[in-house]
């Protein structure tokens, strides 16, 4: 073996490499990230998050093309290079000897990545488990409740898709009874929401299902809140946190639910292709894995990683994404993230045709607005935005909802904005012309 070769795997065989001061983020952008922070330190939060010298340190280490104005970030975010550079690094040593490499080495990442991952959700390493995206994660823990025939479980009709397909699976097979409310978003009281939930509960309710943020709008539901009422009544509560971890500063235990699954491709900036579980200590037995396993009734989470042959490059690489998230503060990163929602969206709301869908209120929004116009559909509106203005963004109908979905991230420049400021408001004007 060549004296080269065998530095390549010495370095990256590292069992805790994103976590080493070896780490790429260490070595490739720590040093000027600390050099911005040290800028800003005295500021708070929501004075950073409009300081653009600090917020461009940011956007070049990402590598987003030139080509296009990506503003779909609530369907899955880019990585910045050293998540992409670490998942390429990861990859090439499993590809040395894949069983050895992957199970003796990289299998030995998980427990530093879990503690990682604990930290940021601020939890007991022992409540979280790793895996592909919150599908994953909701299906587990939706079809490892043992619930029987005339079990009610509520949702409302803006929850994700494939949840509400899982629970209407578990009705159609096992005769629970799935039952969702409806809700004119943009809702500002916490009281309307709180009260929606309550009124569909009877003496059969074993489950409330909550979206944090609904990805169609970016509404913020008070998770906690509902959480607190269904507990009063002896109800278990499912959190569907895809848009919420990695974006807003929370710690799980705060939102008071008993389970909840996310994605780390989305706010967090991991690997495609990355997601996380958290269940509460004391429910983890209850809840059957859906994947087989040898102990099924076991208190310990690992329980839910029985997968097989997985990713372990995807896995590595989410540490680095921690590293990153981490080194801007999720403070910083969640109030920039509302800002550039609001400085478009608020430049936008009052072009004549021109109608927002999500609430401006920092208690009910963040990084997600949806925007529509006046005798446009979603779809056409959508259109145009790619074809004139090279703007990416995503059309959405979905039952009483109907627009475009704009999600900008820590990436996104306000001259990128500027653009699609420019462009709703020559789309507006056009479709009025043509009224």
């Amino acid at each position: 073996m060549t004296a080269n070769r065998r530095n390549f795997i010495r370095q990256a065989g590292l069992m805790a490499g994103a976590f080493s001061m070896n780490s790429l983020f260490n070595n490739l952008y720590a040093s000027a990230i600390k050099k911005a922070n040290y800028t800003v330190q005295f500021l708070p939060a929501n004075e950073v998050a409009h300081d653009e010298d600090y917020w461009r340190t940011i956007q070049q280490a990402y590598t987003v093309g030139a080509n296009i104005i990506n503003l779909n970030n609530g369907g899955v975010s880019p990585a910045p290079k050293v998540v992409q550079d670490a998942l390429e690094k990861y990859n090439g040593v499993c590809n040395l000897g894949p069983s050895y490499f992957m199970w003796r080495i990289l299998d030995q990442g998980r427990e530093p990545l879990r503690e990682k991952l604990a930290a940021l959700a601020g939890c007991s390493p022992e409540e979280i488990a790793i895996n592909r995206n919150t599908t994953e994660a909701l299906t587990t823990i939706i079809h490892g409740l043992d619930l029987k025939p005339g079990d009610e479980v509520i949702g409302t009709k803006l929850d994700y898709p494939n949840m509400i397909n899982a629970w209407k699976q578990r009705q159609a097979r096992e005769g629970i009874v799935y039952k969702q409310i409806s809700l004119n978003h943009p809702v500002e009281d916490d009281n309307i929401i709180v009260e929606a939930y309550s009124r569909a509960i009877t003496p059969k309710t074993k489950i409330i299902h909550i979206t944090h943020i609904i990805n169609w709008v970016g509404q913020i539901m008070p998770v906690r809140k509902i959480a607190d009422m269904a507990h009063s009544k002896g109800i278990e509560v499912v959190c569907d946190s895809a848009h919420s971890f990695g974006l807003l500063n929370f710690k799980i235990p705060d939102l008071g639910c008993d389970y909840l699954g996310t994605s780390l491709h989305k706010f967090l900036s991991a690997p495609i292709g990355s997601g996380m579980m958290w269940i509460k200590k004391d429910k983890i037995k209850k809840i059957w894995p859906l994947m087989c396993n040898d102990n099924p009734n076991s208190d310990n989470i690992r329980k839910f990683e029985t997968i097989g042959t997985r990713s372990f490059a995807i896995e590595q690489a989410i540490g680095e994404a921690l590293n990153f998230h981490n080194a801007i503060g999720p403070a910083r990163k969640e109030d920039r993230i509302r800002y550039l929602k609001n400085y478009w969206a608020t430049k936008v709301k009052d072009i004549p045709g021109v109608r927002l869908h999500t609430s401006l209120q920092d208690a009910y929004s963040c990084a997600i607005g949806g925007v529509s116009i006046d005798g446009l559909s979603p779809g056409d509106f959508n259109n145009l935005l790619f074809d004139n203005y090279k703007i990416h963004a995503v059309g959405i109908v979905w039952e009483n909802v109907s627009c475009v979905r704009i999600t900008p991230h820590v990436y996104t420049p306000t001259s990128d904005l500027d653009k699609l400021v420019t462009a709703i408001a020559d789309i507006a004007a056009k479709a009025k012309k043509s009224t």
